[in-house]
């Protein structure tokens, strides 16, 4: 059984969190509704009822199965099953929670308007729990975060004071969970009779549709709309729920008015993210926006010194500083890398060295993506699409070219640090918003999955895409 190693279900959790996104997604579907068991080489995943069990095996069972993969060191299959005792507690929940004062079972509420998107799994009530919150002192400060650092740092010195709304956006891994949590700690030290509500999205939204399922809006319009600060985690999980996000527009409204202070978290600049409604992009756009980006040479070395710090035993610097060369990628791969090494050397009683982590992390090594200029995209993009050299800083507008250039712009964004202006300089002198214009059509088409007529072919953009990045890895 895999629960008789403490530290392995530990390692686990922590690779959960990692490949589905960020720790409170964990605390939310996982934590308290799930066991982990070992029968026959088959990671075993108890849930407590259907809902969970389809609803975890089809959005995250991949990412429990990597997880695994990466703890253990050898592909593990995954099987989730109903377990009897999480049954029997969520029953008991759901009992509870449907008592009115009386203390009887209260009628079968109504279901949800056909307009209101339906819960995506079993609307349990979560479970109260004892967390540590990631503080800002122990946030790594780079040349990648230091703006958005220092406006979550201005919210907890002077809240409601400044700049409201607070946006901070980036690609996954890059550190906008840690700030949130760091203004809620900052706050909460501060000022500990203030009222702080923070919650991801999925939250939100699944809090929501329970409240219009059990006929109790007005509860939860009380619960988010009467407090001193609003923190939201990834809003970009609103996109596309309609009621929802109206619903989180009107909360949005309400405490501006009162001059509350809210803080939230996104994977990309407001104005790049189609799927918002206009109301809501325009109320985000009226606040302060600061981007992070993936961690630069120096912060990756930082902020491995400083995990390895926190935990015994110490892995030797020049293991770190190796780590902090190859790897290129987010926080997540970082803290992952570095729990795989000293793992590993604890099960083979073996002192941590760099051929051990050269051993170790082969495979992520050999997928780390480099570090990429302008002109290396470029020429991916060019050999890709068997285009002439310098046919991206043309003039030319067809479609042939033009859509090849919007491409090399995307990536330029999404692998190098390059400004907007810098990259229209690149790309024949266009200016800061072609460039935005280009990167936003690009995500619509990734997200629509579309194709690009290219000379005779017909081809799907995130093939291209895909064909690019490969050609950039070599």
């Amino acid at each position: 059984m895999i629960t008789r190693n403490g530290d392995v279900v530990a390692f686990l959790e922590q690779a959960i969190a990692r490949h589905i996104g960020s720790e409170s997604r964990y605390q939310f579907w996982f934590e308290g509704k799930t066991k982990f068991a070992w029968h026959d080489d088959c990671l075993v995943v108890g849930v407590p009822n259907r809902f969970y069990l389809e609803y975890l095996e089809k959005k995250f069972g991949a990412a429990v199965c990597a997880a695994a993969t990466d703890v253990l060191g050898h592909v593990v299959p995954v099987r989730f099953h109903i377990d009897a005792e999480l049954f029997q507690a969520d029953r008991r929940s759901q009992v509870e929670e449907l008592k009115p004062a009386t203390g009887k079972a209260a009628v079968s509420p109504p279901h949800p308007a056909n307009d209101v998107e339906e819960p995506s799994a079993a609307m349990v009530k979560p479970h109260k729990r004892t967390r540590r919150w990631h503080r800002l002192a122990d946030f790594i400060v780079g040349p990648c975060n230091r703006l958005a650092h220092a406006a979550a740092v201005s919210v907890v010195e002077l809240p409601c004071q400044g700049a409201n709304p607070l946006v901070i956006h980036g690609p996954v891994g890059t550190g906008k969970t840690h700030l949130l949590e760091g203004v809620h700690a900052g706050l909460r030290k501060g000022h500990p009779d203030w009222r702080i509500v923070s919650v991801p999205a999925e939250e939100f939204t699944n809090r929501f549709v329970q409240a219009v399922r059990l006929g109790k809006l007005t509860n939860f319009r009380k619960h988010f709309r009467e407090c001193e600060v609003l923190l939201v985690d990834d809003l970009h999980f609103l996109a596309g729920k309609q009621k929802t996000e109206e619903e989180f527009l009107h909360t949005f409204d309400a405490l501006q008015a009162e001059g509350k202070q809210v803080v939230i978290t996104c994977d990309c600049h407001p104005r790049l993210a189609d799927e918002f409604s206009p109301e809501l992009a325009d109320r985000l756009l009226g606040g302060a926006i600061w981007g992070l980006l993936p961690p630069d040479d120096d912060t990756r070395l930082a902020l491995l010194r400083a995990r390895s710090a926190a935990t015994e035993p110490a892995v030797p610097d020049d293991v770190l500083r190796f780590l902090a060369s190859q790897l290129r990628g987010n926080v997540r791969e970082l803290e992952g890398a570095l729990c795989s090494v000293r793992h590993s050397a604890r099960v083979a009683e073996k002192p941590m060295s760099v051929e051990m982590a050269k051993e170790v992390l082969g495979d992520l090594l050999r997928h780390a993506v480099r570090v990429v200029a302008l002109a290396d995209i470029d020429r991916a993009v060019c050999r890709v699409l068997r285009l002439d050299t310098g046919a991206l800083q043309s003039k030319e507008r067809a479609w042939a070219v033009s859509h090849p250039r919007m491409l090399a712009m995307f990536l330029a964004r999404k692998h190098t640090r390059a400004a907007h202006s810098e990259i229209g300089r690149h790309f024949g002198g266009r200016n800061h918003s072609t460039v935005v214009a280009a990167e936003k059509k690009v995500r619509r088409w990734l997200t629509e999955d579309g194709e690009l007529t290219l000379g005779p072919q017909r081809l799907r953009v995130r093939q291209l895409v895909d064909l690019i990045e490969r050609e950039l890895q070599r």
